[in-house]
């Protein structure tokens, strides 16, 4: 699986977030995308996803040297986010049942053990709008990582965790990360540790503007 940028650009109104983006994401790696708040960051991973079209430049998803439509790329990849709404109407079971009409679980995984590893066996009927916010962002570290896809996303990944869900983070990385892409957004330094490519996006901010 890889995603290629050619002269990716994303501007709002008359102001470039970043342009001239020329970068490859592989299989089998993983990436930080690395800035200060408010820099581009999270704008950068909604055009991996598919989910905002670029500016200027170009996107191409390949998997087994075969073109995946932009479209379609929602398919193959996971995404963690803070932004991401869980449905707070759902029960526990409720929501693993309907995330995985929609993905597959990693083979080995059943959702007994996605309900173990949050530590929730007690409570699968409890109902989302009763999770903490740390409860709720392991919910979605634990969909997201446990789902069949080649490409993993993660947005500020131990957003609202404590020490102990930051420990529980890296867990996850270790059994679940291994042989796929992953991409992680942030700026703390415990999230994206074990990424070994790191993409500033200061360094597209420095270019002169293109008339």
């Amino acid at each position: 699986m890889s995603i290629s940028l050619e002269n990716v650009g994303r501007r709002f109104n008359r102001d470039w977030i970043f342009r001239n983006v020329n970068y490859n994401f592989t299989s089998g790696e993983s990436y930080a995308i690395l800035g200060s708040n408010g820099s581009g960051k999270s704008t950068l991973l909604q055009i991996l996803n598919g989910s905002l079209g670029p500016s200027t430049g170009k996107v191409t998803y390949q998997l087994n040297d075969s073109v995946i439509p932009t479209e379609a790329i929602y398919e193959h990849l996971s995404l963690a986010a803070p932004y991401l709404e869980v449905i707070e109407d759902f029960s526990l079971t409720e929501m693993i049942d309907f995330h995985f009409q929609f993905k597959s679980l990693l083979p080995g995984i059943s959702k007994a053990d996605i309900i173990a590893l949050l530590n929730l066996n007690t409570s699968p009927g409890k109902l989302i709008k009763y999770f903490s916010s740390g409860m709720k962002q392991r919910l979605k570290l634990a969909l997201a990582f446990c789902s069949e896809t080649p490409i993993l996303m993660l947005d500020e990944p131990t957003s609202n965790l404590d020490t102990q869900g930051i420990d529980w983070y890296r867990d996850l990385v270790q059994r679940f990360a291994v042989d796929r892409l992953t991409i992680v957004c942030s700026n703390q330094l415990h999230e994206y540790d074990f990424c070994n490519h790191q993409l500033h996006i200061a360094d597209y901010k420095k270019q002169p503007v293109t008339p």
